[in-house]
């Protein structure tokens, strides 16, 4: 991903008419394909209602079927209430089948609940395997204008196609055509304020969330698959502040956590994060090289990553360039804490080996190698760190339903059946950080973030290791 020049163009919006359905036998679907190029939204017809303070709202259990680009205006809000199925035409606009993008210049409230989540996918037919990490549409992109957004009880899936020219995002100058991919969420304003949270994240191509601007809760979902030759579940760049927390990370390709500050300016500041609680599983094993394996802080980053559970990643924690610490270009901001985290390894080998690198074949092994960015005896110097095969019975964290020794390490595809609590008297109960220090404490612990007019406020810090403790 890179840092662009923040020049938004107008994109357009495409007409939609609304019907309470319940199956996508029977969806709600643009009424006649036309696009509206003056920026209003007077074309959105049928249920689709809008009140005199620019609030409009697509009403719950209904379908909207987009077969264009969307685009929340500025100065307006958008509300997806629960039960909400977006379905997204994987067929592309224009000539050039552009990946349809869903983008945010106005407010976003996305309102689902744990019974009735809002989806965003593509046709039933189209959700495959062969699928997962195909990139089948563009994600939602919250521009510069977008002031606020939320996130909540929701489901985004298939994207992270690729950005080409006449692409909104490459328009606006966010993406570059030929050069980028969508991730699943996108934001920019670096004084924005973003929840996402009890929400799932799933099959795409490019990172899960990338935050280029604004202050977030990322807390309480679960990210699979995401990134297929690269990507994270969370990236991080300058001119944010977030709380990551009590989040789930399968089988990201890279990084559960990339935390840079790249791009930091005298408008941009640095980056500032506080991650913790969280579980991040099978990280790093999908890609070559040695750049990835959980987490990965770089270029000046204020990163604070503690009573994190690491289950079967390829890497531990990363610090490239700690040896040139506090520069906005380089490495380890010195004033970050990486420690008190939870390194447990199943005893299974991965079915792909890169003997011209490193050669590490088991987690363990990866643990142990002797990587020119671990920074030792500085970061994880308090972690518990399984580094041999004797090792992963004792460290076992003893889930409650997640073979730990037989998913394969390359593996992605989340199976529901999991369950990532803990038995009574595992051992990542115990030894955690206990929450008492006020550098570490949450960012959005207290006085939160105000959504739509109701606070937010992120996850205590549990001395525990991982996003879950016994049920």
């Amino acid at each position: 991903m890179k840092l662009k020049n923040y020049l938004l163009a107008s994109t357009a919006l495409v007409a939609l008419s609304f019907m309470t359905a319940c199956t996508e036998e029977d969806p709600i679907s643009n009424s006649d394909g036309t696009e509206n190029t003056d920026g209003n939204d007077e074309n959105n017809g049928g249920n689709n209602e809008e009140n005199t303070d620019n609030v409009i709202v697509w009403p719950a259990d209904t379908i909207v079927k987009l077969e264009g680009h969307y685009t929340v205006p500025e100065g307006k809000s958008l509300v997806i209430k629960e039960g909400v199925q977006v379905i997204v035409s994987t067929d592309g606009v224009g000539a050039n089948h552009a990946p349809i993008e869903f983008t945010v210049n106005g407010n976003l409230y996305c309102e689902g609940t744990a019974e009735k989540p809002v989806l965003f996918s593509i046709p039933e037919s189209e959700r495959t395997e062969e699928n997962i990490l195909a990139g089948m549409w563009g994600g939602i992109v919250a521009t510069s204008t977008c002031s606020e957004m939320l996130i909540d009880h929701t489901i985004i899936e298939y994207t992270g196609a690729q950005v080409i020219e006449g692409s909104p995002a490459a328009s606006a100058g966010i993406y570059t055509a030929g050069d980028d991919a969508y991730p699943q969420i996108t934001t920019d304003n670096i004084n924005g304020r973003y929840v996402i949270t009890n929400s799932i994240l799933r099959n795409g191509w490019s990172d899960g969330i990338y935050l280029m601007g604004g202050n977030a809760i990322v807390a309480n979902n679960i990210f699979a698959a995401n990134g297929y030759d690269g990507a994270e579940a969370v990236n991080v760049k300058a001119g944010c502040v977030v709380d990551v927390a009590g989040n789930v990370m399968f089988s990201p390709n890279t990084n559960g956590l990339k935390l840079s500050s790249s791009g930091q300016s005298d408008e941009r500041a640095m980056a500032k994060i506080q991650a913790y609680n969280n579980t991040i599983i099978n990280a790093g094993w999908r890609r070559d090289g040695e750049k990835g394996g959980c987490v990965y802080v770089e270029k000046n980053a204020l990163a604070n990553v503690f009573n994190n559970l690491m289950v079967n990643c390829k890497f531990r924690a990363m610090t490239p360039n700690y040896k040139t610490p506090n520069l906005p270009d380089e490495g380890y901001n010195d004033q970050s804490v990486i420690d008190y985290n939870y390194y447990a390894s199943g005893t299974q080998k991965s079915d792909v080996v890169f003997a011209e690198e490193s050669g590490v074949a088991y987690a363990w092994e990866g643990y142990a190698y002797a990587h020119k960015n671990y920074y030792e005896g500085v970061v994880d110097a308090h972690s518990v760190i399984t580094k041999t095969a004797e090792e992963c019975a004792v460290n076992d964290p003893k889930f409650v339903n997640f073979p730990i020794n037989e998913v394969a390490l390359t593996d992605y595809v989340y199976n529901n059946a999991w369950d990532f609590h803990v038995q009574a008297g595992s051992p990542v109960l115990t030894g955690a950080y206990d929450g008492n220090d006020a550098a570490l404490a949450p960012y959005f612990g207290t006085e939160g973030l105000s959504v739509n007019g109701k606070t937010y406020t992120s996850p205590k810090v549990e001395a525990r290791f991982g996003a879950y403790g016994t049920k």
